[in-house]
């Protein structure tokens, strides 16, 4: 593995060019996904027959460690795995069991569709998995098979949701995009079914991530309307973040019956404080959803550099990181390439 360096020295963690620290890393264990979902992987552009990283192309869990264990070293806390669809990596519990044990890692969710959820939920808590934040885009099952690309039944996730809760996850997040004309009739439905529950629906407006999603500005529903909706049915009050650096802005319903989020990339950018470096699958460190592209650290990795070698590629990296993308999003206007959403998880 090379020479070893010590972990947590929270006292020179990298900060970037706007004084952000690096606290939180997202891992796409791997780049195929099982739904064609029309904001991240559309069937249009991405057929039963499409290439997607060979094997061997892909991290090794045993190299997806080292990194963790380095991103720890420079202050990471938080870890989740993404995908595509995380699930459909083999024996991802024993991944989850080789993060867990990494010092410093306090926080260890994934993000999943819950197709395959309900199989392996059970070991994947055992393994030290903490938190879990399942895709739901409607409730009814011919919207969500028409969002999930033709490929999801709703039911199914519905089953995973029970049995995530069977198996100790309390207090899942339910994370549902919404679409103009797609799915936006049917978001009352699923605040109702999950009010008083202990679960958190945080409703994430349409980006444009990726090239291919065919994103429209018309196609967005502001987060203020979507409050404004919801209020008038079950009045909200705001609440505290949870900590720094959180993507959702949280309300509770002023009866108590918990709470939602609302993730507001396009209206009501986040980047200010935005502490999150995404891996990819093939081992690219990404410094911003929105990146063109991402930087090399499985190449490194494999001609045997050393801890402290990719520890400063790191740290260099996001050293230079000056992304703001979401802030500048109209002076950005007209071509881009953006790396896609389900290569880099969301």
């Amino acid at each position: 593995m090379g020479t070893s360096i010590p972990l947590r020295l929270d006292d020179t963690a990298p900060r970037d060019l706007r004084g952000r620290p690096l606290r939180d890393l997202r891992i796409s264990v791997v780049d195929r996904c099982n739904f064609r979902c029309p904001y991240c992987m559309p069937e249009e552009q991405y057929p039963r027959d499409h290439e997607f990283l060979s094997k061997a192309e892909r991290l090794r869990f045993e190299e997806i460690e080292r990194l963790a264990t380095l991103f720890a070293a420079l202050g990471v806390h938080k870890l989740r795995l993404t995908g595509g669809e995380p699930l459909l990596r083999r024996e991802l519990p024993e991944l989850v069991r080789r993060l867990a044990r990494i010092p410093g890692i306090d926080d260890l969710a994934m993000t999943t569709n819950g197709s395959l959820l309900a199989a392996q939920v059970e070991a994947l808590r055992a393994a030290g998995l903490k938190r879990l934040t399942l895709s739901l885009d409607s409730l009814d099952p011919v919207t969500f098979r028409a969002m999930s690309g033709g490929r999801g039944e709703v039911a199914t996730v519905l089953d995973a949701i029970a049995a995530a809760e069977r198996a100790g996850f309390a207090s899942l997040k339910i994370n549902c995009v919404v679409m103009r004309g797609h799915n936006d009739a049917q978001v009352l439905d699923l605040v109702e079914h999950f009010r008083g529950s202990g679960h958190i629906v945080r409703f994430i407006e349409y980006m444009d991530v990726g090239t291919c999603n065919d994103w429209r500005q018309d196609l967005v529903v502001p987060s203020a309307e979507l409050r404004a909706r919801i209020g008038a049915r079950w009045p909200l009050v705001a609440l505290e973040p949870n900590c720094g650096g959180e993507v959702a802005r949280r309300y509770g319903f002023a009866d108590g019956a918990g709470e939602i989020g609302f993730i507001s990339s396009v209206t009501e950018p986040f980047c200010g404080d935005c502490s999150r470096a995404r891996l990819s699958a093939d081992g690219k460190l990404y410094t911003c959803l929105f990146a063109g592209a991402g930087h090399d650290l499985r190449g490194p990795l494999r001609a045997g550099a050393s801890d402290a070698e990719l520890a400063g590629l790191i740290r260099a990296v996001w050293n230079a990181r000056d992304d703001r993308y979401s802030e500048i999003r109209a002076e950005a206007a007209g071509p881009r390439e953006h790396v896609e959403m389900y290569a880099i998880g969301g």
